[in-house]
């Protein structure tokens, strides 16, 4: 997705994280995936908050410092219509900032992150996803998105990924 629309053509993927987390109940609501930014507001790598110099716990992987760090919820994140997977996962990469520099896209007043509507950014997420699969990818890169998380494991066994724990918040000496 991010090499084929143009919305996503200023991320760099070997730079975002992809992890999984584990949920514990498998129900319809809640995270079905999350992007944590490892920078601050304009890619700073310090900030100051309450009057106190704070730095992002550095992830890296495979010895490359990475930007961002994508996860997804299992097996909620499978269980949800193919359609919806696609929507969550340009929902994902929407946040991503425009100047690739570890910071969210931010957008004006106080709901940065979304808008001032999440059903609007949300119908925008699905129509890039739907745009992405209109270009007929490569099947191969997505067909597994079609099944959820116990037909996966019938037809795969085990299912294996990287684990990433949530970066903390270090203070600076």
């Amino acid at each position: 997705m991010a090499s084929r629309l143009d919305e996503f053509r200023h991320i760099d993927m070997s730079l975002v994280a992809v992890s999984f987390r584990q949920t514990r109940k498998r129900m319809r609501g809640g995270l079905y995936a999350s992007l944590t930014p490892l920078r601050f507001a304009g890619g700073q790598s310090q900030s100051v908050r309450r009057g106190r110099n704070w730095k992002i716990q550095r992830v890296v992987v495979d010895g490359r410092e990475m930007l961002y760090l994508l996860n997804f919820y299992l097996p909620r994140f499978l269980d949800l219509p193919f359609v919806e997977k696609l929507t969550t996962i340009a929902h994902e990469l929407l946040h991503i900032g425009p100047q690739f520099d570890g910071d969210l896209r931010r957008f004006g007043g106080r709901c940065y992150a979304h808008t001032h509507s999440h059903a609007e950014f949300d119908a925008h997420a699905a129509k890039l996803g739907q745009r992405w699969l209109a270009q007929q990818p490569d099947k191969a890169l997505y067909d597994f998105l079609h099944l959820d998380f116990h037909k996966l494991q019938a037809q795969h066994g085990r299912i294996y990924g990287r684990r990433i724990a949530a970066p903390k918040l270090l203070p600076v000496e």
